[in-house]
């Protein structure tokens, strides 16, 4: 398994590659422009150019984009929505710009819709954004843990808004193991494990999971609350994530990790604690 983590924009992309390799990295995940925000400015070519050019001898792959955290495709009653369908497409087009193969995008609140219109919503949207960007970026729908009103907890969810999607051989996933165990598949031992990952193959298909997102939990199994914890320190515990690295239907994969920080130490911290666990 490749790790690598989701590393910081600021100050250009043409600080990526140094942050990456002070984090061991082996693949990176990172925003395309501010993630809390709407508006957005050109990209650099300079920036680009300069990134382009430090990747080529960094080892780092595969590369993956993150939508921003305001996008929201699961109601068609929000005011947001085509200027969410619009930012999806902006960052498939980013993504191949700057050299990346996925686009990970979080599922969405349903907020006052059913269940089914929400379904119905994201995988319009899905449709439309892939019919004004023409190009080979996998979109990768990112499990929720189904906190609120979110949509995308339980795989039979998302097996119906691929169902709904045309260009099917665009669509990805993106399995949090933490968002996956706060919507209550155990992950903390080889038995949930096998469950939850046969479950997955029988309602998803394996061959669409492309990454892991490798974050311990705060909250208990089931407790549908979003809270990401340090590798080993939460409540999936070191023999969870040994389990998950070393599963032979997992190991191929890579894995990025979205572990609480303030500075640069927590991230060597967990970086080495998931390496030791490999093997």
């Amino acid at each position: 398994m490749r790790f690598g983590f989701h590393i910081s924009i600021s100050g250009g992309f043409s600080k990526v590659v140094e942050k990456a390799k002070i984090r061991s990295c082996e693949t990176i995940q990172f925003f395309s422009r501010n993630p809390r925000g709407w508006k957005y400015r050109p990209l650099d070519n300079n920036d680009v150019e300069t990134f382009h050019t430090s990747l080529q001898s960094s080892g780092l792959f595969p590369l993956f984009l993150h939508l921003p955290y305001l996008p929201n495709v699961a109601s068609k009653e929000s005011k947001f929505y085509s200027r969410s369908i619009d930012s999806i497409v902006t960052d498939l087009e980013r993504a191949e710009q700057l050299g990346a193969s996925y686009l990970i995008i979080h599922i969405g609140h349903r907020m006052e819709s059913s269940e089914n219109e929400a379904i119905e919503a994201v995988a319009q949207a899905i449709n439309q954004a892939f019919d004004r960007a023409r190009n080979s970026i996998i979109l990768l729908l990112e499990n929720t843990a189904g906190q609120g009103t979110e949509i995308g907890y339980e795989f039979s969810q998302i097996k119906k808004i691929i169902e709904g999607v045309e260009e099917k051989e665009r669509i990805g996933i993106c399995l949090d193991i933490a968002h996956a165990f706060e919507a209550g598949y155990d992950l903390s031992n080889k038995d949930g494990i096998e469950r939850t990952l046969e479950s997955f193959d029988q309602v998803i298909g394996l061959k669409r999971l492309h990454l892991l997102h490798l974050n311990d939990s705060k909250t208990p199994l089931g407790s549908r609350k979003d809270r990401h914890w340090h590798i080993g320190e939460g409540y999936i515990g070191l023999e969870g994530f040994r389990w998950l690295v070393n599963h032979p239907l997992l190991k191929h994969l890579p894995g990025i990790m979205e572990t609480p920080r303030k500075d640069t130490v927590e991230d060597l911290k967990n970086m080495k604690v998931i390496r030791n666990l490999v093997g």
